[in-house]
């Protein structure tokens, strides 16, 4: 029988690599049809593809929340505060994903409406998608502070217990800051977050480097379970 430990890294590390696959999935679908004029036909068109997209964005939001709860076992050994703080905003943060996925489940919806509708009604269709899509952008970038917020506890938690070497929790803990950057930048401009993608891409390859390591070898069975804080 698989020891706990063990079967939580796996779990873990299967779960970052769900996460990161489906998000990068679904802004790849997606992608052309939140840019440019005329979005609402091009969805029209192809409403199947966005729809895909939005059950990209469920899937990396139950799997972003599955990592801290599947770590939790373990954290919490070593700082039951931390761990509990990773599980609140990691659920917090796939609340709000879940919350641009139904936003973009919905809008083939109104493309269609707007596809069928006379010339006048028009203006006040394109008003109702750009709203949604206002809506999206700015669940989505609560959804990327709180997976900062999360993720920093579970590295912090990692870091000090030995958990994982040192240079791969370090990682993370560092590779968190260009990503806050990349969440204040967004919260003071009209891009989304997800357009920083030079500042997204270490936390990115850090995860599925994380994820090999829990997946090959797991926690280290010397690590300390000492209460620890950062």
């Amino acid at each position: 029988m698989m020891a706990p430990d063990r079967r939580a890294a796996l779990t873990t590390g299967v779960l970052f690599i769900v996460a990161t696959a489906a998000s990068l999935l679904s802004s790849a679908v997606e992608q052309p049809f939140r840019t440019g004029t005329g979005y609402l036909a091009g969805i029209a068109q192809d409403a199947g593809r966005l729809s895909a997209g939005g059950l990209l964005e469920l899937v990396a939001a139950a799997a972003g929340a599955g990592i801290a709860i599947s770590l939790y076992s373990v954290l919490r050994q070593r700082s039951e505060g931390l761990a509990l703080g990773a599980v609140a905003f990691r659920v917090l943060e796939a609340a709000m994903y879940t919350v641009g996925a139904v936003v973009t489940l919905s809008l083939p919806a109104v493309a269609r409406q707007d596809t069928t509708a006379a010339a006048p009604d028009h203006g006040g269709i394109l008003a109702i998608g750009n709203t949604l899509a206002g809506v999206r952008q700015y669940a989505i970038l609560a959804g990327v502070f709180a997976f900062v917020l999360g993720a920093l506890m579970y590295y912090c938690v990692l870091y000090r217990s030995r958990l994982v070497p040192r240079w791969l929790s370090g990682w993370g803990l560092a590779a968190e800051v260009p990503l806050l950057a990349a969440c204040l930048s967004a919260s003071s401009s009209a891009t989304p977050v997800t357009s920083y993608t030079i500042l997204i891409l270490p936390i990115a390859v850090q995860e599925m480097v994380l994820a090999a390591w829990l997946i090959l070898r797991g926690f280290s069975p010397s690590a300390s379970q000492a209460e620890t804080s950062c």
